[in-house]
């Protein structure tokens, strides 16, 4: 029996990496809350990725509500008005799986790495949530122009960190269904090294000329038979 895909809220959605997100994953059939500061421009954002992808899979609605009525919800918000944001919507995600993709980049030195108070925005997130909340960090290293694009073949792997490991297998699923290889990569703590890395490729963009540089774990795993 196949499982139900869960509703996702992507909040601050209606921005480059949120929308590459939501049109990857309508795309393998999940059902996507666009979340923004107004409605008019959630609306406005869920009606242009139908209109794109000639589908009715997403709707609009204010980050606190997309929230609420999100099996699993995806942070795509700026660094300035995470902690906020986090606070705002800490009611509406009891007991649910937040996925956080927000990086500590602070305009104008965004090619410098940033150490969040607190070790790594993803950890302040869980900590500000608490224990009734599995916070995952994934998504930081993908390019979002490349996301957007579904003919793009994605090539880049995606770090995952969590404290629960169930919570880390559904997001690996989502990267999987957006294209993308995902691994378990420990604790949330760890976060801080994808956090760190965004800014690191915005370098290698800049200096290399690369138009989207990712990450390629090498070696295989071993399976057991």
């Amino acid at each position: 029996m196949t499982q139900a895909r869960p509703r996702i809220a992507i909040l601050g959605g209606t921005g480059d990496l949120g929308t590459g997100l939501a049109r990857r994953w309508i795309k393998s059939g999940y059902q996507v809350i666009i979340g923004s500061r107004t409605k008019d421009k959630a609306d406005a954002a869920a009606a242009d990725l139908n209109s794109r992808l000639g589908t009715s899979a997403a709707r609009g609605d204010v980050n606190l509500e997309a929230a609420r009525d999100g099996e699993l919800v995806v942070l795509t918000i700026p660094f300035a008005s995470h902690d906020a944001l986090v606070d705002e919507i800490a009611d509406a995600v009891e007991g649910k799986v937040v996925v956080d993709a927000t990086v500590p980049l602070v305009p104008p030195k965004v090619r410098t790495v940033t150490v969040p108070q607190g070790g790594s925005v993803a950890k302040t997130t869980q900590q500000r949530l608490g224990d009734k909340v599995r916070v995952v960090s994934a998504f930081q290293t993908v390019a979002a122009a490349h996301l957007a694009d579904l003919d793009h073949r994605l090539d880049s792997d995606v770090l995952v960190c969590g404290n629960d490991p169930e919570a880390r297998r559904q997001v690996i699923e989502l990267a999987e269904a957006a294209g993308l290889h995902g691994w378990h990569a420990g604790r949330i703590d760890n976060s801080i090294v994808s956090e760190g890395m965004t800014s690191i490729l915005i370098f290698m963009n800049s200096h290399y000329k690369i138009d989207g540089a990712g990450l390629r774990i090498t070696g295989q795993p071993h399976r057991e038979s």
